[in-house]
């Protein structure tokens, strides 16, 4: 499922974003095209592919937002849209007007929360969140990105049951921007942030809550007991990914995802169809992890990673070590260096 960002302007500055260079280097003019849009809907239809993200930014301040949505939905696409929940009054009219037509499911939302007590929001910020979930409450998961161990979550819960959002926690964990690594949990801080969520554990059954994994998350960091706890509650195996997410920029670039935006960035129109793009970002990063097995010394030899379970966490993680590292690596490594380092 590839990324499009809609635009690049955000409504937020939160300390971990690892999308502020796309964001920072933004423009008035930084948004998608009726043409681009129609393009990439019949790129991905081409290459057999029915689901598509929405993201920006802040993906709502695209003036076209709910036209967009309502086009890709009439051919057939299945559409997740990732947003803040701070939006304009005339936005959240027009999603109450024409999206509450859409059912869940063709239509999905990841609401990006942030907790009011550690990050600090503009006055009537979190009353904006708040009304929109009111609106799309059914339409929504709650997503939070994990970059402090200390973390609290009982606000999301709280939410959750207020405005009958989807029981499914999309859990991120903030990852470094090789060149600008910014606020991010550090190897060091994994285990303690993975048993912070799993004191948790409780609320999450009392509320019916699943909790997601996004990538990033190494296997070692887990016990065999959280483990068990996490399959027993999702009924699902665990997936200790990191793999392309594919960004396509209002500029038409593409790249693996926010935080390797500068590895090999490519335009699309270099591709002839998804799967050519997923090969060559999966090169990339194998290229990577030859350099460097993963965040870990123990990764090394470390047999889940060699049988393809666990990803030895972030690549981009892998990244910022090799950037400030003499000039000793694979030459195509090398040159993917020399374009994240700043100017």
């Amino acid at each position: 499922m590839p990324n499009l960002l809609l635009t690049t302007r955000c409504v937020r500055s939160c300390p971990y974003c690892f999308a502020r260079r796309e964001i920072e280097a933004s423009s008035s003019a930084d948004s998608v095209s009726w043409e681009d849009l129609i393009f990439l809907a019949d790129f991905l239809e081409a290459s057999g592919d029915r689901h598509i993200s929405l993201l920006g930014g802040e993906p709502t301040l695209h003036r076209d937002f709910v036209d967009f949505v309502l086009y890709l939905h009439e051919r057939g696409f299945s559409i997740t849209v990732f947003t803040s929940g701070v939006l304009s009054n005339a936005c959240l009219c027009d999603l109450e007007r024409y999206l509450r037509a859409v059912p869940p499911g063709p239509l999905s939302f990841v609401c990006n929360l942030n907790d009011p007590e550690q990050i600090s929001a503009p006055p009537g910020e979190t009353e904006r969140v708040h009304e929109f979930l009111s609106v799309m409450g059914p339409w929504v998961s709650p997503g939070f990105n994990i970059h402090r161990p200390d973390f609290r979550l009982e606000f999301i819960i709280e939410l959750v049951a207020r405005y009958g959002l989807m029981r499914q926690l999309r859990l991120g964990i903030a990852h470094p921007v090789p060149g600008n690594p910014g606020t991010h949990v550090s190897p060091g801080m994994v285990r303690q942030a993975i048993d912070r969520l799993c004191s948790y554990r409780a609320l999450f059954e009392r509320f019916r809550i699943k909790p997601g994994l996004d990538c990033g998350f190494p296997l070692c960091q887990f016990s065999d007991e959280q483990l068990g706890w996490f399959h027993r509650l999702t009924g699902e195996a665990l997936r200790f990914y990191c793999c392309p997410a594919i960004d396509i920029a209002p500029d038409m670039s593409v790249y693996s995802c926010f935080p390797l935006s500068r590895f090999h960035r490519r335009s699309i129109y270099e591709f002839d169809s998804m799967r050519e793009v997923l090969d060559f970002y999966h090169h990339k990063n194998d290229a990577i992890r030859a350099e460097l097995a993963g965040i870990f010394e123990e990764c090394d030899g470390c047999i889940h990673r060699e049988e393809g379970v666990c990803a030895g966490g972030g690549a981009c993680h892998l990244l910022c070590r090799l950037t400030d590292e003499a000039p000793v690596r694979l030459p195509e490594i090398q040159r993917g260096l020399s374009d994240t380092r700043l100017p």
